[in-house]
């Protein structure tokens, strides 16, 4: 594994979110020692994204922790403002890159200039090895159970085999969402763990109240594998689809991929509502430092309990 990793509290990335992860959440996520992160389409303008990222390096100028803060990149050629948001990443110094949907390639020079790092999500072994061999820093796995975008992979495998040919860092993600399977995760070799579902319901989201509600009160019953929304696999809470109008039994066929229409106003967005199979582990609304001190404890209990075992 490597050994240039970030020095945070708990290994968590909290991930990157569509329509919920903001400024906020980030600094919060940041303050409480673990890394926050936010994709660029959250904001409406290059001029909104650039006073987010001000906001950003403003609050955390001062904090302990390295690589504290990271941006999500649309790479997919649909997306317009692809370019725009990286340049913006590069003059602020973004000190991890993830990128999505596409090759991280186009970000790899731009991001290493200052001494950043990219993060490329993938969710099979084919996208791994083509971001490994593009000069991904790391590699972040997204598994079967992941909220939004999905993956259809079991962690267990998926993982073991990209550590068989990467050596950077590796992010497990997929319904992680307590410090016992934080500490699963390290025990597979995993660097780090994406967690965004247990952040949801934070007083620093940005999801509407009702969304947040509904993530308290759901379980992994509730949760529905669709690509009929975006045209990507995605995990949808039920009652958000049925208030939308659909038949979760019965989802119509693929959308069609572009992002180039899937902006912060996109309705289908906005009333449909994500998250992934770790949904139960939310059971009320909290700050993001409440809910990190609690990880922290579970995490914390996990490994003294391994270690009384041996």
């Amino acid at each position: 594994m490597s050994n240039q990793s970030p020095k945070l509290r708990l290994p968590i990335i909290q991930a990157p979110m569509f329509l919920q992860s903001g400024p906020e959440m980030v600094i919060a996520s940041a303050k409480a020692g673990i890394m926050g992160s936010f994709p660029t389409p959250n904001t409406r303008t290059p001029e909104q994204l650039e006073q987010w990222l001000i906001q950003v390096t403003e609050a955390l100028a001062d904090t302990p922790f390295e690589h504290n803060w990271a941006i999500n990149l649309i790479m997919h050629p649909t997306y317009p403002r692809r370019e725009i948001d990286l340049a913006l990443a590069v003059k602020y110094k973004a000190p991890v890159v993830i990128t999505a949907l596409g090759s991280p390639k186009g970000a790899l020079d731009a991001v290493h200039t200052y001494g950043g790092k990219v993060y490329a999500d993938v969710i099979n072994l084919d996208f791994a090895k083509k971001a490994a061999a593009a000069g991904a820093d790391g590699l972040a796995l997204v598994c079967a159970g992941a909220g939004g975008h999905t993956g259809f992979l079991s962690p267990f495998a998926f993982l073991e085999e990209v550590r068989r040919f990467f050596d950077g860092d590796i992010i497990l993600s997929g319904a992680i969402g307590s410090g016992k399977a934080i500490h699963a995760a390290k025990i597979l070799g995993a660097d780090y763990v994406y967690m965004g579902t247990r952040f949801i319901a934070s007083e620093e989201s940005m999801a509407v109240d009702a969304y947040k509600s509904m993530v308290t009160e759901s379980n992994i019953g509730d949760i529905v594998t669709s690509d009929a929304i975006t045209g990507v696999k995605a995990n949808w809470l039920k009652d958000s689809l049925i208030a939308a109008g659909y038949d979760p039994t019965n989802m119509p066929s693929a959308a069609n991929v572009n992002f180039a229409e899937a902006g912060i106003d996109s309705k289908r967005w906005k009333d449909i509502w994500a998250a992934g199979q770790g949904v139960g582990a939310s059971t009320r609304v909290e700050t993001i430092a409440t809910i990190v001190d609690q990880l922290e404890r579970e995490y914390r209990a996990s490994v003294q309990g391994q270690q009384g075992e041996q």
